[in-house]
């Protein structure tokens, strides 16, 4: 039997006693990351947390190695219906207030369960996140900077999809859309979060893990149809894209009150997004995103900090 070697505090195993946190892994087809994944979660210096592992999984081999791992990890078997299904699955199963949401393959600094829910127990309850910068694996390398930004959401995702969410939060906007089966269903989400007036607090470190592969659904799926799904985005969210709308919006998130730091959408890059995907063809849209994201991740990006970020643990192999 796999271990979890988490040694999550006692209260977990008494019947009845809710662990501080819910950590919601969907996997699909995703057990050669489970190790890597628990390893993350064992070195959080947070220890009252439960997991909960939503499998969705075809292949044998990942439903082979969830089987073996210890009875305290639960596992939700479900048809696979995508990330959305998968997370609301979880999440109504999570015994805490409090979730992390985290992909198999992505993995957490360990100092990051700790100060996240120290900051997220004594914020208002209209902050509904915790979320931090990354560091880029995989495919690609380097740091990227995450932010919440009230005008940002509305042309693109500037949240990674592992945060502290709170579960009040997620049941108030009426959980992941389920329909959006080609990508962006966290950038939705976050997008609704925003419009019901939630906010997040960003830890400026790069504490999350992010596995790049060029294979992997952003590139291969969500970038090529783009143009679509932003188009459905905003058909969705119809009242938030007109324009007085946004220039409002804009302005409320320059004033400090909307956001936890700055945005890095000026309304010339937004009107320039806007035209574009209404004047182009979806393909050469989508097409000039794909580049541009390539570029960027792919590439490699390392954005300046106010001081050289702390050495990574987890990839260097260090408790």
């Amino acid at each position: 039997m796999l271990s979890t070697t988490t040694n999550m505090t006692q209260d977990n195993d008494r019947p009845g006693v809710a662990p501080a946190v819910s950590v919601v892994v969907p996997c699909y087809n995703g057990g050669g990351f489970i190790p890597q994944l628990l390893g993350s979660l064992a070195r959080q210096t947070f220890r009252d947390f439960e997991i909960v592992i939503v499998d969705g999984s075809t292949d044998a081999a990942t439903r082979g190695a969830l089987d073996a791992l210890d009875p305290s990890i639960r596992v939700i078997r479900q048809p696979n219906k995508g990330l959305s299904a998968a997370r609301n699955a979880g999440i109504a199963a999570a015994r805490a207030d409090l979730v992390l949401t985290l992909d198999c393959d992505d993995m957490f600094e360990p100092p990051f369960l700790t100060e996240a829910v120290a900051l997220l127990r004594a914020a208002p309850a209209d902050v509904a996140m915790v979320l931090c910068h990354m560091t880029l694996a995989g495919a690609a390398n380097g740091f990227l900077e995450r932010h919440f930004n009230r005008f940002d959401l509305l042309f693109s995702n500037p949240i990674p999809s592992g945060v502290l969410l709170r579960k009040a939060a997620w049941q108030a906007v009426g959980f992941y859309d389920e329909s959006m089966r080609d990508g962006y269903e966290d950038w939705e989400f976050y997008l609704r979060l925003m419009l019901r007036g939630y906010r997040g607090i960003t830890i400026h470190k790069p504490y999350i893990i992010y596995h790049v592969s060029s294979q992997g659904m952003l590139f291969n799926q969500s970038s090529g149809r783009h143009a679509a799904i932003w188009r459905r985005i905003r058909r969705k969210h119809k009242a938030a894209y007109r324009p007085l709308a946004m220039l409002r919006l804009w302005s409320a998130s320059r004033d400090g009150s909307g956001r936890d730091d700055s945005g890095q959408v000026s309304p010339f890059k937004a009107i320039a997004a806007y035209l574009m995907a209404v004047a182009l063809p979806d393909g050469l849209f989508s097409g000039l995103i794909a580049l541009r994201r390539q570029r960027h991740l792919l590439g490699g990006h390392r954005p300046a900090y106010a001081a050289e970020p702390p050495r990574n643990a987890i990839l260097n192999g260090k408790p």
